[in-house]
Formats: structure tokens, C-alpha cells, sequence
């Protein structure tokens, strides 16, 4: 499955808008909200009508609007879509696009403070369009600011890429399949009602359309998934949370490892029954570092979430922190290094202890 149209911004996956210029008529948390823009015509409040999304003021003095978002995972990004659904006499003309990357979570002067690139020039934009921009960068960021020239109303904001989690704290054990920790839907024999990838996201799910759910299978044969994890990895037992899923839950799973691509599977859980509308936990015997799990529901229906739980195998670890200083912004990579005591050397002259000694 593609990764690059991952919406990182999402409150789904832990996105917030950390700051904003303005948000006089409409609030600036509604950017990121992973549903469609909704819009109800005969809709006013006390500051006049009632959009789904942020709005700023008429802007009297010189300057530009602005919204910072804190992504819920960093990543490098690919795509930016700015959707000025419903707003047609209120949209902002033209709009740019910055980006940064910060450690931890910063206070609002250090947002102000930081140095942020362009990943989107200066462009222009149309009312009622979900407005396409691409983005030619290669390095990872962990904070979008939307401008919106000079003032005015988005719907939403889509933050469109591949995930770059923070591997400095995969050094006990976690969930492996977790999105922010690197994991990934590799396969899935369906997803008639709901996309598989809702499976990996932080958090519980608030319904049954929050998860995983396949079509009524009519044939003989069962549904699957495959989840590709964080890195090479030794399982210790696994969750299927069942949650909101009663009268479609599957009777029962099976889980099969696999070291790499081209190796078989090799059954880590034998075929056991589920129960709806719970958590289903399940011990695991130890196995070798395994790269991948396929998730064998019998014969069909659906779960909410799916965890995991492990710890990466051998210098897994190591190379993870290695390709994500390769991604970081040269600043930002400087600031990681020197806060570890480390003068700002290029990623190939650092020794495994070297790189391990980064995690937390």
C-alpha cells in the first residue's frame, strides 16, 4: 500500500494546531479534523456564519495570516492539499507553505524562533477547491505553518507523506506495529467498508468506522492483512482490540512471521477464537526476528486496533537512528548531535554505541 498519502497533519494520528494569527470566526483546530468539511447554509452564530474550518478576520493592516501544526507523526512530505471547501467570497487568494523540524514539544517561542524552509512557494489558491501543491524536499519535518495571503478562510489542511518516527524511543520493548513507531499495512485482501491503516492508529477508536472492516465473504477462503513492522523484531504477544465490532467481529485469527520478503511464513499463533467488542490478547512463543505479520481473520469482518508488542532485534535499532539522522534537516541534525555531546560528523563515521546512545 502506498505510504506517501498518509495525512501526517491528521488529529487522527495525534495532529494538532499549535498557534495561529487569527481564528476570529472560525477555529483554527478544525483545520486538521479527518473528516469532509461539513456546511450548513442556514447556519450563524454570534460572530456571524458558521464554517467548518479556520477563518480569520478582514485584515485592515499590512501583513499575512498564519497556522502552525504540530504533525502527529514527522515524516517527509510529498503532497500539501489546501482545501478551501464552502469558503467562496472569504478564501485566501494565494497561499505558501513552511516547514520545520523541532525536538520534543516546543513552547510557541521556540515555534517563532525556529528556522523554516519553504516547501511550498508562494501560490496561488481557489474558493470551494481542494487546492494540489507538491513538494520537492527530501528531509523529514515535524511542523507545518499554513500562510494564507492576506487573510481569510481554509477548510482543511492535508499533510501528505511518508512517516519518519523518531527511533530513539524503539529501545524497550513497544507496539512494533504502531504507525508513529514505523509500522505499516503491506497487504490486505479487503477493505470494502474502512481502510486497514485505521488498525495502526494511536489511541482507541471512538467507533466501529475507525477500524478495519471487509465485506460479508461469500466465497470459500478468509480475509487477511499483512503489516509490515518497525524493523526486525522478536514478538511477545499480541492485541486485537474488537472494540465497537459485535454482530461482524471475526470468529477466530491466526498470526504467521516472516523474516523477510522472500521467506515463507511461519506460524507464530495458532487459529483461536475471538471475542467481539474487546480486547483479545494473546502470548506469543518466542520466535526469530521477524520483519512482517500476516493477520488471518476467519472468514471475515473486522477489528478496531491492532498492537504489536516487542522489541527490536540486534542492531535494528541502530540502523533505524541511522537513516532517521539521514533525514533530518542539517539544522536539526546538528541540534541532535550536539545535545548528545557529539560534534556535528556525517551519519557514516558514527559507531553502533555511538547511535544507540541516542535512545532514550
Amino acid at each position: 500500500m502506498k505510504r506517501t498519502d498518509l495525512d501526517l497533519a491528521s488529529r487522527s494520528l495525534g495532529g494538532s494546531v499549535r498557534w495561529a494569527s487569527d481564528d476570529f470566526f472560525a477555529p483554527r483546530e478544525a483545520l486538521i479534523q479527518p473528516w469532509a468539511p461539513l456546511h450548513d447554509k442556514l447556519e450563524f452564530g454570534p460572530h456571524g456564519k458558521i464554517y467548518d474550518g479556520w477563518e480569520t478576520r478582514r485584515r485592515r493592516t499590512p501583513g499575512y495570516d498564519w497556522a502552525i501544526v504540530a504533525l502527529g507523526v514527522p515524516g517527509t512530505l510529498h503532497e500539501i492539499v489546501v482545501d478551501t471547501a464552502w469558503f467562496t467570497g472569504n478564501y485566501p487568494p494565494e497561499i505558501s507553505v513552511e516547514a520545520t523540524w523541532l525536538d520534543g514539544n516546543p513552547s510557541n517561542d521556540q515555534l517563532a524562533q525556529a528556522e523554516w524552509v519553504a516547501v511550498v512557494p508562494q501560490s496561488a489558491a481557489r474558493g470551494d477547491t481542494a487546492n494540489t501543491y507538491r513538494v520537492h524536499n527530501h528531509y523529514a519535518f515535524s511542523h507545518v505553518r499554513l500562510n494564507i495571503f492576506p487573510d481569510g478562510g481554509v477548510a482543511r489542511l492535508r499533510v501528505l507523506g511518508t512517516p519518519v518516527p523518531d527511533p530513539r524511543v524503539l529501545g524497550s520493548r513497544i507496539d512494533l506495529a504502531a504507525l508513529h513507531n514505523g509500522g505499516e499495512i503491506a497487504e490486505c485482501s479487503d477493505m470494502f467498508y474502512s481502510d486497514a491503516r485505521q488498525v495502526l492508529y494511536p489511541g482507541v477508536a471512538r467507533s466501529m468506522s475507525e477500524g478495519w472492516e471487509t465485506a460479508r465473504r461469500r466465497t470459500a477462503g478468509n480475509d487477511y492483512l499483512v503489516v509490515t513492522l518497525a524493523g526486525p523484531s522478536h514478538l511477545s504477544y499480541v492485541d486485537i482490540d474488537t472494540g465497537y465490532f459485535l454482530g461482524n467481529a471475526p470468529g477466530r485469527v491466526r498470526l504467521s512471521g516472516r523474516t523477510d520478503d522472500e521467506a515463507p511464513w511461519q506460524e507464530i499463533l495458532a487459529e483461536s477464537a475471538i471475542s467481539p467488542d474487546g480486547h483479545n490478547r494473546f502470548r506469543l512463543d518466542p520466535t526469530p526476528a521477524i520483519s512482517a505479520v500476516r493477520v488471518d481473520v476467519f472468514p471475515d469482518g473486522g477489528f478496531s486496533r491492532l498492537h504489536l508488542m516487542g522489541e527490536l532485534a540486534g542492531d535494528a535499532l541502530a540502523q533505524a537512528i541511522a537513516h532517521w539522522l539521514r533525514l533530518l534537516p542539517p539544522p536539526a541534525y546538528a541540534t541532535v548531535l550536539a545535545t548528545a555531546g557529539f560534534e556535528p560528523v556525517a551519519v557514516r563515521t558514527l559507531t553502533t554505541e555511538q547511535l544507540l546512545s541516542l535512545a532514550w
